[in-house]
């Protein structure tokens, strides 16, 4: 069966994942209550949402739904458990999803290096301009404005004789 996901939230008491979806062939839209079992504040959000997403029982109807959304909505929960806010989880999250232009990425170890490369991949699908988006230009030209006068330098002032 296909299944159109339309929303997924969570609900904490107690803890489950809800999606709502609607049925292609049917054309309902249904509600589905996924509980969340054997997960605590200290879990792993990441490990968490592969095994809800990878379950045979919820597999079809989470193909839709990525796992950096599952994983968000971990987040959410394992926030909850802590004790923490709505407010302050919800900083939380945004600070571990969103990238920082001046951060020295040779400083990461492995993990948090992918996660940042995954974060940078969605990010870069998300703003990708394709052929069959209205505003797709194919050949761009772009003359960038010279307020002052352009610096020469040694390396490129050497005549290619020289060689």
């Amino acid at each position: 069966m296909m299944y159109a996901a339309k929303k997924c939230g969570i609900k904490f008491q107690p803890p489950a994942i809800i999606l709502i979806y609607e049925n292609e062939i049917k054309g309902k839209s249904r509600q589905r209550i996924m509980p969340v079992r054997n997960f605590s504040k200290f879990s792993d959000c990441s490990r968490a949402a592969e095994q809800l997403k990878n379950n045979p029982r919820h597999k079809s109807y989470l193909e839709q739904v990525s796992l950096r959304q599952l994983e968000k909505l971990f987040s959410f929960l394992r926030g909850y458990l802590w004790g923490q806010s709505l407010a302050e989880t919800m900083e939380q999250v945004r600070r571990e999803t969103s990238i920082d232009p001046e951060e020295d990425l040779n400083k990461l170890d492995d993990k948090e290096l992918a996660k940042r490369k995954s974060i940078m991949d969605e990010l870069f699908e998300k703003n990708q301009k394709k052929k069959d988006d209205p505003n797709f230009v194919y050949d761009v030209e772009v003359e960038f404005p010279q307020d002052e006068q352009l610096q020469s330098c040694g390396w490129d002032t050497e005549s290619a004789d020289e060689f």
